[in-house]
């Protein structure tokens, strides 16, 4: 079967039936770049859901993504980035292997059916001369005979005819001859031309017009064969992702079923848990007694009402001071640690014997004006104002040890990553010092000192902190030596690290205060009331210092001090890097130990004699 010997008379109809051929292979290809613009948006749909969804950085969603529950949510959301990534990967394949491909294989199929098509014309160009020279000739040879039969006719009757001359006879028989041979003349070459015509038709039809169709129907048939092969391509281009997709619902039903809800539950404990204790029994109130009772201990009312009473008139909470003493107290601990003699376990001052707490209450109701705790005041300003204290002391004891390690880490990476770069810009000073054409090692040492005092700002601004965690899980006492001398006549007791931080109660603004312990607030002598609002005595000199190096003193607790600079030293370092020390008698505060020089006199009381 060829469409040579079966359509040979049917050139118009295969140069159509070709054109359509590539229109129709033209036609699948856009239908394929159709697809894959689908397949481009569908995948851009799914990662913009996925990164709609996804928990913003730094924000409280990011926190919730502890649960399990969230976590297989977070992880849906990733496969299905994932899923979408699968769709780019078809869109891209079916460009590359099939769009691609096929436009470039239509480009040659047109060049080529143009070759065929063009062969073709040129040979019916060609057989059409040789039957207009047939036609030629053949008309050639028809003239020249019936022009001989004329010329034969005339002599015949010139030859007749008696009355006509010898030499007109002459010649009408030489025109006659002369006729004849023209005509055999035109015969010949009327043969020769159609022996040449037959051939070339021959061949035409046989051989020139077979061979260009049979060509032809190749590319066709070869174009069949091409559309066939990038259907199949279309769907084996589905088909390869199939397992990857398969992977992606494979891990959406793995996380679903990581879905954990007792650790879920757990983690709400830690997130919510305050770390304070239920309220104890209420005791029975005998009103039949005299009014001087003491009210109990662990009722609720004390806990919540009447405590809090006490503490902001008597009482006072893990190293506060009074909020109503005089600006030349000493102020309150450096922020890298807690004072530093304040150590756990420490010495406590000698029981005393006191009278019921509620009696020195009740009369010193009578005689002070109600004082708001200034903590209470200024926490409850801060939350209107929707500030967060520094130490997050707003926040229950358990939450606040948790933003307080957070916080912790935080800086230790920072502090980290900036002793990295001060190591590597000091292997770079060492290059250039080996080096000096390579650049100058002096450019360096500016940078070399700013990352020193940023490692310095951290480590001081890390040590803060640390001193409010260890505050907050009890590795510190609750109240500082400062806040001890200032009030002379408490015994605070390190309660245990459990319950370090019950006394934490939420006050009526939503904040949280820190109330005594009633442990505490029952060891407050009648007297104590008024000694407490009684400036306290400076603490004495032990000793001198210099300045080494200037130190701002920008936070709470400490001093700005000028390189050079002579001071007094009222308290020497206790193995936590600062030392106390005083300008005049308002100015005074901590700096790091390793800033001065410090010249102890050994006769002052407080100071080490060294051997």
């Amino acid at each position: 079967m060829s469409w040579g010997t079966e359509l040979w008379d049917q050139f118009d109809n295969l140069e159509k039936h070709t054109q359509w051929g590539i229109d129709i292979l033209e036609k699948y290809i856009k239908f394929v770049k159709e697809r894959t613009e689908i397949e481009l948006s569908y995948a851009k749909q799914l990662r913009n859901l996925s990164k709609k969804y996804q928990p913003k950085k730094n924000s409280k969603e990011e926190e919730e993504y502890r649960y399990t529950a969230c976590k297989a949510f977070l992880s849906t959301l990733n496969e299905m980035n994932d899923y979408a990534g699968q769709h780019e990967v078809i869109s891209e394949n079916m460009t590359s292997q099939i769009t691609v491909e096929l436009a470039r294989y239509v480009q040659e199929l047109k060049q080529e059916r143009k070759s065929h098509f063009h062969d073709g014309r040129k040979a019916q160009q060609h057989i059409e001369t040789c039957w207009k020279q047939l036609e030629s000739s053949k008309r050639r040879f028809e003239r020249d005979c019936k022009e001989a039969d004329r010329a034969q006719q005339y002599f015949e009757k010139m030859d007749a005819d008696i009355n006509v001359t010898k030499a007109d006879v002459e010649k009408a028989r030489q025109q006659a001859q002369m006729r004849h041979q023209m005509a055999e003349d035109s015969k010949a070459d009327y043969s020769s031309i159609l022996q040449k015509f037959n051939h070339e038709q021959h061949e035409y039809y046989h051989t020139h017009i077979p061979n260009i169709f049979q060509k032809i129907q190749e590319m066709e048939e070869r174009r069949i064969v091409r559309i066939g092969e990038s259907v199949k391509t279309y769907a084996e281009l589905d088909r390869q992702v199939i397992p990857i997709i398969g992977k992606c619902l494979d891990g959406m039903v793995k996380a679903a079923e990581s879905i954990d809800p007792k650790n879920d539950s757990q983690l709400a404990i830690e997130a919510y848990k305050s770390g304070f204790e239920p309220p104890g029994d209420i005791e029975f109130e005998d009103y039949t007694q005299p009014m001087k009772r003491a009210v109990s201990d662990n009722s609720l009312s004390n806990s919540r009402g009447e405590g809090k009473s006490e503490l902001k008139f008597g009482g006072k909470s893990k190293g506060k001071l009074w909020p109503f003493i005089k600006k030349n107290k000493p102020p309150p601990p450096p922020p890298a640690s807690a004072s530093p003699s304040a150590v756990p376990n420490g010495p406590q001052s000698p029981k005393q014997q006191k009278e019921p707490l509620s009696h020195r209450f009740n009369e010193f109701m009578t005689s002070k004006p109600k004082i708001h705790c200034f903590r209470s005041l200024k926490r409850g300003l801060s939350l209107k104002l929707g500030a967060t204290p520094e130490d997050f002391s707003n926040l229950p004891p358990e939450q606040r040890r948790k933003k307080l390690q957070q916080k912790v880490d935080e800086l230790n990476k920072e502090i980290q990553k900036e002793m990295d770069q001060r190591d590597a810009i000091t292997k770079m000073k060492d290059v250039y010092l080996k080096n000096p054409q390579m650049g100058d090692p002096a450019s360096l040492d500016h940078k070399l000192a700013e990352v020193s005092q940023n490692i310095e700002k951290l480590r001081l601004e890390a040590q803060k902190f640390e001193a409010w965690l260890a505050e907050v899980e009890g590795r510190l006492p609750a109240r500082s030596e400062q806040a001890r001398r200032q009030s002379g006549m408490y015994d605070v007791q390190n309660p245990p690290a459990v319950n370090n931080c019950a006394q934490d109660r939420e006050s009526p603004d939503g904040s949280y205060t820190e109330e005594r312990s009633q442990e505490s607030e029952g060891k407050v002598l009648a007297a104590d009331f008024d000694d407490e609002f009684d400036d306290e005595e400076s603490l004495p000199a032990i000793g001198t210092c210099k300045a080494l190096y200037t130190f701002e003193g920008q936070n709470e607790g400490t001093i700005s001090v000028v390189e050079g600079e002579t001071l007094y030293v009222i308290e020497e370092d206790k193995g936590d890097g600062w030392t106390r020390i005083r300008r005049n008698e308002d100015e005074e505060g901590y700096v790091p130990t390793s800033y001065v020089e410090v010249y102890l006199d050994k006769n002052a009381k407080g100071a080490k004699t060294y051997i």
